[in-house]
């Protein structure tokens, strides 16, 4: 049986040497990227992959870009969008493949836009600027909003406001296809929400903590007329080794097992990881050890479980890693191969010929 073929993309800025998305070959059982080429678009701060599979969207200075994944994991550019405000910073997509979620931080913002089904994006449908004041005056006391996540059950859109300390969670009415504000999650004052990501069985949630340096861990429910959060746990992801205030907690993946809960640290510059209990959704921590990069801005596990990828932003490289789960360390695979201010790293598996 022909063994499954992944790529990876590494989205960058482009006010540099870079000039946009750079495509890796994968070797899954070696654990190591080599690059392929690099497709052109500005600042490519962050990458989504569609419902089906078959494209790529990208932040863009000019808004939202899609592109046509082809069998070989290759792009192929399809149309871009304007959001109607500033960049965005994130995106995520719901399950019917209908809509492509936008945070943006500089406005405080969180737009949606209609995806079509010849892949290619649509108009906004709806944006909602978030309004409050933060707490920490480096950051304007104003929202940034970072993350948008649909809940697994698709009811729900949950977005993180790294600026006020909040993650609003919005109803998604798919008659008006608008955002409706049903319930505001309040995080403690200047802990920076960041990232929110869902156990695989959906019956927990993450929030990592950019200024706190820690994940809170949540029971979800939403069966009710209203989503039920309850905070069961807070741990920290640093090694412990530096000054905390110089550390800024940034990246969150799991494991494809669902069973272990990984993340960065810049400052201490390290990676995390911790063994998820699947009864109760706890966390228990079994490492935080260096990454041999600067500002860990990303991470991505192989499809395997067996490796990770670290996209170090201020040290302009990638780092990749073999996983000893049983004796607990992050062993590095060759030299950090060198991309200027990765951003965001995916992944993923490419798509077959008829779906391509």
């Amino acid at each position: 049986m022909e063994k499954e073929k992944y790529v990876a993309y590494v989205g960058t800025y482009t006010y540099g040497s870079s000039i946009g998305i750079h495509l890796y070959d994968v070797d899954v059982e070696e654990g190591t990227l080599t690059e392929r080429k690099v497709v052109p678009v500005n600042n490519s701060s962050y990458l989504a992959l569609s419902t089906n599979g078959r494209f790529l969207y990208s932040i863009a200075d000019e808004g939202v870009a899609v592109f046509k994944r082809h069998s070989d994991g290759d792009l192929e550019y399809m149309n871009k969008v304007d959001i109607d405000g500033m960049r965005g910073c994130y995106l995520s997509v719901d399950k019917t493949g209908k809509y492509l979620f936008v945070a943006g931080y500089h406005d405080g913002k969180v737009t949606v836009v209609h995806t079509r089904r010849d892949g290619s994006l649509g108009s906004v449908m709806d944006g909602v600027f978030h309004r409050g004041l933060g707490s920490v005056a480096e950051r304007s006391f104003r929202p940034h909003v970072t993350c948008v996540i649909p809940s697994p059950d698709s009811r729900y859109l949950c977005a993180v406001d790294n600026g006020i300390d909040q993650v609003k969670i919005y109803r998604i009415n798919k008659m008006k296809h608008k955002l409706e504000l049903v319930d505001i999650l309040r995080c403690e004052l200047e802990s920076g929400p960041r990232l929110m990501k869902f156990s695989r069985d959906g019956r927990f949630a993450y929030i990592l903590y950019e200024l706190a340096n820690k994940i809170d861990v949540f029971t979800y429910n939403g069966e009710g007329k209203t989503p039920e959060f309850e905070r069961i746990q807070s741990v920290s992801t640093t090694s412990d080794t530096i000054d905390p205030v110089h550390d800024a907690a940034a990246a969150l993946s799991m494991s494809p097992d669902g069973n272990y809960l990984f993340c960065s640290t810049a400052g201490d510059n390290t990676v995390a990881m911790f063994k998820i209990n699947r009864e109760n959704g706890m966390l228990d921590m079994q490492f935080a050890l260096p990454i041999s990069g600067e500002f860990p801005k990303d991470i991505a596990l192989f499809p395997d479980g067996k490796h990770i990828a670290v996209a170090n932003h201020e040290s302009n490289s990638i780092t990749t890693f073999t996983i000893d789960y049983e004796k607990k360390l992050l062993i590095m695979k060759g030299k950090p191969m060198k991309v200027e201010t990765p951003n965001c790293i995916k992944i993923i598996k490419v798509p077959a010929e008829e779906e391509a």
